[in-house]
């Protein structure tokens, strides 16, 4: 059964610096695309970034593009999110997800193209 498990959501202020990780077990992050996604309270799930194992193609979500890198670990087996320049509106909880799929363009930041989910990561900027 695959599992991917979230860390690293702390709080901190606008300006600073967080880095997520999700270690995946019963899922080799180098096949498939992985990604990250966030939601508030009240709004659905929005797409942040995802990474293609295959070319390690990236995409990101216009509002955090230039502020967030998305990137793999093969060794560790983990996907990662360097979050800089964190703002009030990144206040969220972050989700890791994957798909055995290589995703086209076009879903590659939408919810359905992947099959599994974490718990979830809660980071919180204050200004």
């Amino acid at each position: 059964q695959v599992q991917l498990v979230e860390s690293g959501g702390a709080s901190a202020q606008a300006g600073g610096s967080l880095r997520l990780s999700c270690a995946a077990s019963q899922f080799t992050v180098s096949r498939g695309t992985m990604a990250w996604f966030r939601q508030i309270p009240g709004k659905n799930r929005e797409g942040v970034a995802a990474i293609t194992s295959e070319g390690r193609t990236t995409f990101y979500d216009e509002s955090v593009k230039g502020r967030f890198t998305i990137s793999l670990d093969n060794v560790q087996n983990t996907l990662n999110l360097q979050m800089n320049r964190l703002k009030p509106d990144d206040t969220a909880v972050y989700y890791c997800a994957a798909t055995r799929r290589l995703v086209t363009p076009r879903e590659a930041l939408g919810n359905p193209a992947y099959s599994y989910w974490g718990q979830g990561t809660q980071v919180t900027v204050s200004s």
